[in-house]
């Protein structure tokens, strides 16, 4: 065998072996991690100096310089050389001196390129350790592994490509795995990079999505209740999406466990309704909820809640509108929002409007409306006596309620819609549309009706019986017998002029002179009888009158003895000093002071005096004031508007003076001025 010498240095984290060997160089796999090169400007002198040494004829020795990387476990660079004579290691790299003369200096090449000639040669493994050990950042080992994953497909090793690519999660874009693995055959493997792809929730909507697809495709139900029960901690999807998934994948019950688990309402009321149609649940698990989402739920799906479980869907309404939750501070919500549930379920509603009043007075007015619409269109399809007149007593009992007083419109609607006689003519009386109430009877030809609504609300509208009387008086049947109750009380108040009584009976062809006979005799004897009445009345007057002037004549020219003993206001006997006035009343003077409210007039007659002074200085305004307004009316183009100011003013209200002849313009004034003489001559006279 050849003589083989060994030489091992160490260079930083490599080792150099020398082999020396008299024949043939040895050779070894190895990677070629350093450079070579020669160090020229040495060469010629050490050539020069070994070669005078080197003088016998034997062949040189040649030795095997062998670099080994001990981090990675791999021969980094090997080559041969002759009679090194020694080896130093400075400045970072190796430098060889051989006995020729020459300086061989070894330089460690850059990572990349190192990696670049690991890739060339496939040797990926080699590739990520020596990445390792030179703390090659994220991105780079990221760029290593799809290069491994890429050369693993390329040769079929799937399972061991798509662990490569797990190991990019987080650097390389999925949809570049995705895409590679999306044949039926790779389900597998996607799955897995999938599964990977969550743990570190870096999945999207489609990624859960596609492995939800996967699990179902391999029928994995393992893995999909694993993924689905994860605590909550631990979610690493996107769960509407994943409830979504189940649900077209017909896994129903896993749907149902993540929409209950993570809160989910919607979906997994969806899913019972709709779904598995299991209606009971549905409901039961609605009542578990927080009264909000009660609230909201039931409005949203309570119309189907009502057509397969009615009885208790209407329960739980109730218990939601009645204070539902007393741990929440006893809330309640407005059963009026919860009445189109019932479209179909009038039996239902009725239970349920019903409960409400009873519960709470205070309900909606729409609660009450539409109780009453229910009641009426029982009542009107009914067709058993003594239930269609219970039914009728329950309608008007509702009204009598209070509900109704101020908002009736709605209500008046209702029971003319259903012709409900009884409940319109209470309506009309509480809003008192007594005229309403006439047009009701008169309408129906309900000839005593009209009587008797006549005799009730007559007091309040007097017109009624003027109405009745026209009513009766257009109606070409005999209605005598209405027509004389009419005219008697119409003549007992004095409601109508007979002229106006003749005229309105004139258009009844069957109306006789017979019926109105005993009218006009009875008024025309109390025309003469008010005749008379007045005749004493203007004689009165007229006494009256001239006495007055009597008393003006004696005061003006005869003197006046006053002898009244008594004080008008203390009744005490009178001393001096005392105060005396011409109308006859006398007074202590510390009581005069005491009441008078002036010196000049008499503190008994002031206030009558006063009302007279009064009336005759609105005459005397209202006397200019008509002046005023005929001038106006004939030079205005609109005299309705100059009518309607004066009216405004008060103008032609009516003025009431003591006179001669009312019909005598003259003797009026005349009779004012004897009033303001009257009271000018009653002033105070001590």
């Amino acid at each position: 065998a050849n003589l083989r010498l060994f030489a091992i240095y160490f260079f930083g984290n490599s080792l150099f072996s020398f082999q020396h060997s008299g024949t043939f160089p040895v050779c070894y796999c190895c990677c070629c991690l350093f450079c070579f090169c020669f160090v020229t400007h040495m060469c010629f002198t050490c050539r020069s100096d070994f070669a005078a040494r080197s003088g016998d004829s034997h062949a040189p020795d040649r030795q095997t310089l062998t670099i080994y990387d001990l981090g990675n476990k791999l021969i980094a660079y090997s080559c041969t050389l002759t009679e090194v004579v020694d080896v130093l290691a400075e400045w970072g790299s190796l430098y060889v001196l051989t006995r020729d003369g020459l300086l061989h200096a070894f330089h460690e090449k850059d990572t990349q390129t190192k990696l670049e000639m690991l890739f060339k040669k496939n040797l990926y493994v080699m590739a990520i350790s020596l990445a390792k050990s030179q703390h090659l950042d994220s991105d780079g080992l990221s760029e290593i592994f799809r290069q491994y994953g890429d050369h693993l497909y390329s040769k079929g090793d799937h399972d061991g490509a798509i662990q490569q690519y797990i190991r990019t999660i987080g650097k390389l874009e999925p949809s570049y795995v995705i895409r590679k693995f999306l044949d039926a055959q790779r389900i597998h493997n996607l799955t897995a990079y999938l599964q990977a792809l969550h743990l570190q929730s870096l999945a999207n909507a489609d990624h859960t999505t596609l492995l939800l697809n996967c699990y179902t495709k391999l029928k994995d139900s393992a893995h999909l209740e694993e993924f689905i029960k994860a605590s909550v901690d631990e979610v690493h999807f996107d769960v509407e999406i994943a409830i979504k998934v189940l649900r077209q994948a017909g896994y129903h019950s896993h749907a149902l466990y993540l929409a209950e688990k993570h809160a989910h309402h919607e979906w997994y009321l969806k899913i019972q309704l709709e779904d598995i149609k299991n209606f009971q649940e549905a409901l039961r698990y609605i009542g578990r909820l927080p009264f909000p989402q009660i609230e909201s739920n039931m409005k949203c799906y309570g119309k189907i809640l009502m057509y397969h479980v009615p009885n208790e869907t209407t329960q739980l309404l109730k218990d939601l509108c009645t204070n539902f939750a007393q741990h929440e501070g006893g809330k309640k919500a407005n059963p009026e929002e919860f009445i189109p549930i019932f479209a179909n379920n009038p039996c239902e509603l009725k239970n349920f409007l019903e409960h409400m009043i009873q519960v709470q007075n205070d309900s909606p007015q729409g609660v009450y409306d539409t109780l009453l619409e229910l009641r009426l269109q029982n009542w009107a399809h009914e067709r058993d006596p003594q239930a269609r007149q219970q039914l009728q007593n329950d309608v008007m009992t509702l009204l009598k309620s209070g509900r109704f007083k101020n908002v009736f419109d709605k209500a008046l609607v209702l029971c003319q819609m259903h012709n409900f006689q009884k409940g319109v003519l209470y309506l009309y009386e509480q809003g008192k549309l007594f005229q309403q109430i006439m047009h009701y009877h008169m309408q129906n030809n309900q000839y005593q009706e009209v009587i008797e609504a006549c005799k009730q609300y007559g007091e309040q509208e007097s017109s009624l019986w003027e109405q009745a009387l026209g009513y009766f008086a257009r109606k070409e049947e005999d209605c005598k017998e209405h027509i004389a109750t009419v005219l008697r009380h119409i003549e007992s108040k004095n409601l109508m002029p007979p002229l106006l009584v003749v005229q309105t009976l004139a258009h009844n062809s069957t109306a006789t002179l017979s019926v109105i006979r005993d009218y006009l005799i009875n008024k025309m004897q109390k025309l003469s009888q008010q005749t008379e009445e007045d005749e004493r009345t203007v004689n009165r007057y007229r006494e009256e009158t001239a006495r007055l002037r009597r008393d003006i004549h004696e005061l003006r020219n005869s003197p006046k003895i006053f002898q009244k003993t008594k004080c008008s206001i203390c009744s005490s006997a009178l001393e001096l000093p005392s105060v005396h006035f011409l109308c006859g009343h006398s007074f202590h003077q510390h009581c005069f002071e005491s009441y008078a409210e002036s010196d000049s007039d008499c503190p008994t007659c002031l206030p009558e005096n006063r009302q007279v002074l009064d009336m005759i200085r609105a005459q005397e305004e209202k006397k200019d004031l008509y002046d005023h307004f005929q001038h106006q009316l004939k030079c205005s183009n609109d005299g309705f508007s100059v009518v309607a100011d004066y009216f405004g003013r008060g103008v032609f209200n009516k003025l009431t003076l003591i006179t001669d002849a009312p019909t005598e313009k003259s003797r009026i004034t005349k009779d004012v001025g004897l009033q303001r003489d009257l009271l000018m001559n009653t002033r105070r006279n001590v």
